[in-house]
């Protein structure tokens, strides 16, 4: 039994990941994969029933992996966001979730049919947009960065304050079967919630004292934060049920904003956990389904749903955010993008057995809207994002742009030819007399240090995509590399070449675990680069057509010319990852000869 269990937990993670990668190359929501294959593995198959496979370690298993997923949400908040957002993302939070709230349990009554305690606490739910689905939503529209703050935010924030509200309702429902005053329990609940808040504030501030005083070695502080992360929950939930998920995310806000040394490495860790619990634990709560809840849908369920995609969501953010600063396009997109997930679900769950407990049959059905809700909000929403983003002009246009950190007459010289073809591109510098040919080339450039929280949150690099280092200082280049590897990918960072010593060709190679992909395929430093330039080599442009293709090209040229980038229709190549070109290509090139179609 323990064998078959650890072989279905393996199985559960590795399909998981492989639904994730197949998202990623089709380019879809990967959401969307995870439900296909829960449905096909449990109610389509069989060959998974979570209920009776995992007993009852099903309902600590979710609960934990819900904790992780908005503690790892509360990193990924920075409060220097709120400086051009605060007006919207706090109407988001406050006015949006009331508005939601009642407009839903309205529906959920009317429409759905639940008894007005079922409906209520149904329609607490159903303000939560997860951050599990709304991140990879927006990486896939690549929205601009105002309207993709908003909804990060928003998906984040309201997760437990829409638990909150179903704790409320089911804490009300429970004093009216046993006879208790309804004053009594909003002071509870109150005081439930102060306490949460106190215990994510006291963690956070305990473990960022480890931090910064160096009581715990490097190799231990990500084991510390989860363990910290998961105390927490445990105790907010043994106060009270479910505000652990508001004491985690405010766990994760207090560290995530300390600007510890350690936050990448911890931010790394807890969004790869968070890959594997999402895959894992949504095939599980997918999985749970089965034919006769499905069966249970009638055709007033169908317009609760219509009703909350086209009524509810819509109306109470337009109400929310009426006489604000906010664009009315970015306000029409957000009112639209709602894709709930594995909060919704998982919370559904858990109070839709406690009312059947309480007598309240309807309870059962809590568990099939929660996911008639997620397929039809993650599939509308997810694969019409990115051409209502387009429609409003709130989607960056074109390829991912290029960051280039290193200004030199060649890097400029690329970057121009760059700009010229409407690819975006920022060529930064920390010598500001380096900058000015790029500058009166009408380039966007930064002056200072790539590297510092200055460049991080003063240039907005959502529409870039690429980076090349090419300093003068191999180490440097390295450097940059590593360190935005992680955001751009690893393919998609280069440097030039490193040098080499006469004597030991190793002593200045750097390990192959950090920096990024050459530049060039033999290894160029800028010193070469800027040899040629002083013998009429400099960066040229060709296009290629039918008559004049690849072949043609290169016969124009003595030796074989290096290739910088080429640009396909919305795609950019750059280094070893160009294709061979073909007609209408566009070749960015080292050479001295101008080529052009004939």
């Amino acid at each position: 039994m323990a064998a078959m269990l650890a072989l279905m937990i393996a199985g559960l993670i590795l399909a998981g990941v492989g639904a994730q990668w197949f998202a990623w190359r089709a380019g879809i929501p990967a959401i969307v994969v995870l439900s296909v294959l829960g449905l096909v593995l449990g109610p389509g198959t069989g060959l998974l029933d979570p209920v009776t496979d995992f007993g009852p370690l099903l309902p600590p298993l979710i609960s934990i992996a819900v904790a992780v997923i908005l503690f790892e949400g509360g990193l990924a908040l920075d409060f220097r966001e709120l400086r051009q957002s605060v007006s919207g993302i706090l109407r988001l939070t406050t006015f949006a979730p009331l508005l939601a709230w009642l407009l839903g349990a309205t529906a959920a009554h009317y429409l759905a049919g639940l008894s007005w305690p079922v409906a209520v606490l149904f329609g607490g739910i159903m303000i939560v947009t997860g951050p599990t689905v709304i991140a990879p939503l927006l990486r896939h529209a690549r929205l601009s960065k105002h309207p993709g703050t908003l909804l990060k935010w928003e998906g984040i924030v309201n997760d437990p304050i829409g638990a909150l509200f179903a704790v409320l309702a089911y804490e009300v429902i429970v004093a009216v079967e046993r006879g208790n005053g309804l004053g009594g329990v909003i002071g509870h609940l109150a005081f439930t919630i102060l306490i949460a808040i106190v215990i994510g504030l006291a963690a956070g501030f305990m473990t960022v004292q480890v931090f910064r005083r160096g009581w715990i070695p490097e190799f231990l502080k990500a084991p510390l934060v989860l363990g910290v992360l998961l105390t927490s929950f445990a105790g907010a939930n043994f106060v009270q049920d479910e505000t652990g998920l508001l004491a985690v995310t405010v766990l994760g806000l207090v560290i995530g904003n300390a600007h510890l040394m350690a936050i990448d490495e911890i931010r790394r860790f807890k969004e790869t956990l968070t890959v594997i619990l999402v895959s894992s634990v949504f095939i599980i709560l997918t999985a749970i389904l089965k034919w006769s809840m499905i069966e249970e849908l009638t055709w007033g369920h169908g317009l609760f749903v219509l009703a909350m995609l086209f009524i509810v969501r819509p109306v109470s953010i337009l109400g929310a955010l009426s006489f604000s600063k906010i664009a009315w396009r970015e306000r029409l997109l957000v009112s639209w993008i709602a894709p709930r997930g594995i909060v919704a679900v998982a919370v559904s769950g858990l109070f839709g057995r406690e009312l059947v407990h309480l007598g309240h049959e309807d309870g059962k059905l809590l568990i099939p809207l929660a996911f008639a809700m997620v397929f039809s909000t993650v599939l509308l929403h997810g694969f019409s994002i990115r051409p209502l983003a387009r429609h409003l002009d709130l989607a960056l246009k074109g390829p991912p742009g290029v960051l280039i950190v290193g200004a030199h007459q060649w890097t400029i010289d690329l970057a121009t030819r760059l700009h010229e073809l409407e690819i975006p591109v920022v060529i930064t510098d920390s010598r500001w007399h380096a900058l000015r040919p790029a500058r009166e080339a009408g380039l966007t450039t930064f002056y200072g240090e790539v590297l510092s929280e200055v460049f991080e949150h003063h240039l907005d690099t959502t529409g870039l995509g690429k980076l090349i280092a090419a300093t003068d200082n191999d180490a440097y280049n390295t450097l940059v590399c590593t360190d935005f590897a992680p955001e751009f990918g690893r393919r998609s960072v280069f440097q030039t070449g490193l040098h080499r010593g006469p004597d030991d060709r190793s002593r200045h190679k750097a390990s192959q675990t950090l920096g990024g992909l050459q530049l060039f395929s033999n290894p160029l430093t800028t010193d070469d680069i800027r040899r040629d330039y002083r013998n009429g080599v400099s960066v040229r442009q060709t296009r290629l057509t039918d008559e004049f293709g690849w072949d043609a090209f290169t016969d124009l040229h003595d030796e074989s010319p290096i290739i910088l980038a080429m640009v396909r229709g919305n795609q950019l190549f750059i280094g070893p990852d160009v294709p061979k070109a073909k007609s209408r290509d566009v070749i960015l090139y080292l050479g001295k000869t101008e080529t052009e179609a004939a």
